[in-house]
């Protein structure tokens, strides 16, 4: 069985993004890529909530984040997830503002998500704000997945 992993949409952003002249962001581009090229190694999941980020800005890009989810499994919102996502809020794991942050790890979490894949390192990747989600989850019975960058999943 293949490792599950929940694609955020800041992964299909990078993955689809023009080349990037800032010298940080062209690195996670490239490494998106790479990764990319080994996502036959784990089912792929996304939410509703990332279909909805993806389709947003401008056309063009917006149509290739979305061609790119094409073949990428949806997961539901459920209403467990949704109560996860505001109890990371209501204990601090993330902050008010963070609410689709707190969504996109709360349905990861309930859908059982070996890995959530993303480069938010200010609300999801961070590691100060990491070990506060596992606490949330542990303390409200679940097991949480590894939150982790590209580059971090890479073998």
């Amino acid at each position: 069985m293949k490792p599950k992993v929940y694609l955020e949409t800041t992964v299909i952003s990078y993955l689809t993004a023009a080349p990037s002249r800032d010298i940080v962001q062209a690195a996670h581009q490239q490494i998106t890529r790479e990764w990319w090229e080994r996502r036959k190694d784990f089912d792929l999941f996304v939410s509703q909530a990332v279909i909805t980020e993806a389709g947003r800005g401008a056309a063009g890009a917006a149509e290739r984040r979305l061609a790119t989810l094409e073949d990428v499994g949806v997961l539901e919102v459920t209403e467990d997830a949704s109560r996860l996502a505001e109890a990371f809020i209501e204990q601090h794991a993330l902050p008010a503002k963070a609410a689709v942050d707190a969504l996109h790890t709360a349905v990861a979490v309930v859908m059982g998500m070996d890995y959530v894949l993303t480069w938010n390192c200010t609300h999801i990747a961070n590691a100060v704000i990491r070990p506060k989600i596992e606490d949330a989850c542990r303390q409200l019975g679940y097991d949480p997945p590894v939150i982790c960058t590209p580059e971090e999943l890479m073998e």
